[in-house]
């Protein structure tokens, strides 16, 4: 049974992986050299697996894509700071963890990158809209259907499946892919 289990994950993940999005990665691709060719900062933020992403793809950013290199990408991630994260959940609300924080470092041309699995994380919704309204570039990772972010951010990024280990999965192939991808431009 373990054997065909592990078959039956791997099938799935690569049917997915064979319906990959190749000209929407590119487009994220060429919005991060952008942010950086100009300066900008980007902001990556999500909830539980998607945190852990989001940290992942900061570091990978920060350090692998600019090892080396006098000029740095200027990458902060959101759900990093546990003690502000801590301060607005217990003072306002955790709807409100990422958007507070925006509200102190955003600037017009930065780009926010929310990733839920679920595309419905209000915390992370609710910091892409507000990074619209100031006129940042938005970017969202989501799966199942895409969920709102899909819906509301100028690039999304759908792993099209309802198994959030799976669309998990997917989201770190796109940031070690994204990392690479930098680094090669570089």
């Amino acid at each position: 049974m373990e054997q065909k289990f592990s078959f039956d994950y791997l099938d799935q993940l690569k049917e997915l992986l064979d319906i990959f999005p190749h000209e929407r990665f590119e487009e994220i691709g060429q919005a991060l050299m952008s942010a950086y060719d100009k300066e900008k900062q980007v902001f990556i933020m999500g909830n539980g697996g998607s945190g852990s992403t989001a940290s992942h793809f900061a570091c990978d950013i920060n350090k692998g894509c600019c090892y080396g290199l006098e000029k740095k990408f200027k990458v902060i991630c959101l759900n990093d700071n546990m003690p502000t994260i801590l301060a607005y959940a217990n003072d306002l609300s955790y709807n409100n963890i990422f958007i507070e924080q925006l509200k102190n470092l955003l600037q017009p041309g930065d780009i926010v990158i929310g990733i839920s699995g679920s595309g419905n994380s209000e915390n992370v919704l609710l910091a892409v809209s507000y990074a619209k309204e100031k006129d940042a570039v938005t970017i969202g990772l989501s799966g199942f259907d895409g969920g709102r972010l899909a819906q509301m951010v100028d690039l999304p990024f759908v792993a099209a499946i309802d198994d959030m280990q799976k669309v998990e999965d997917v989201h770190m192939i796109v940031v070690h892919m994204l990392m690479q991808y930098l680094r090669k431009s570089l």
